[in-house]
């Protein structure tokens, strides 16, 4: 292996770590500082890509922007942060093995798609942001992952919305 590759491995490796803790975690300011690893891991691996952009909008949005929102509006909450019982349900394995078989058929799904297998177009030149925002809206590319990206930014708002919402109603 490379020394580049060694570090994709390690930086993945730091990525799937911290997701892990992310669900594992009883304390809900741990999970969401071992979320801002998981998101500043992604980053690092978009750098090590050699896509700078990507790193730098993923620690701009994702760190920046929602991580925040999600301590702030943790921070915003008046419940106790104490440490609860056990919060996971004796049924747990069930819904994980749906997860799972969730994901291999939308990858079997995703990897039949036509086109998924392309290369994109380079991205280099003065002009790179200009044939990103291109390529982010042409059907050929981006499309996909830009609409999943907006869903995702709409459910962090709305999930911080909720969080943060007065439930004494």
């Amino acid at each position: 292996m490379t020394i580049p590759q060694v570090i994709f491995v390690v930086i993945a490796a730091v990525v799937l770590v911290s997701a892990v803790r992310v669900v594992a975690s009883r304390n809900i300011v741990h999970a969401a500082l071992w979320l801002i690893l998981s998101l500043f891991g992604v980053a690092a691996l978009f750098a090590v890509l050699e896509a700078g952009f990507m790193a730098v909008v993923q620690v701009v949005i994702y760190v920046g922007a929602i991580a925040t929102l999600i301590i702030f509006a943790i921070m915003l909450t008046r419940r106790e942060m104490r440490e609860g019982g056990l919060q996971t349900h004796r049924w747990w394995p069930l819904p994980a093995l749906l997860a799972m078989a969730l994901f291999a058929g939308l990858a079997w799904l995703l990897g039949s798609l036509p086109g998924t297998g392309a290369t994109p177009p380079a991205l280099a030149g003065d002009d790179s942001v200009l044939l990103l925002g291109q390529a982010l809206l042409s059907p050929e590319h981006y499309v996909l992952p830009f609409e999943v990206a907006s869903v995702l930014l709409l459910a962090a708002l709305v999930g911080a919305i909720v969080i943060a919402g007065d439930s004494r109603k």
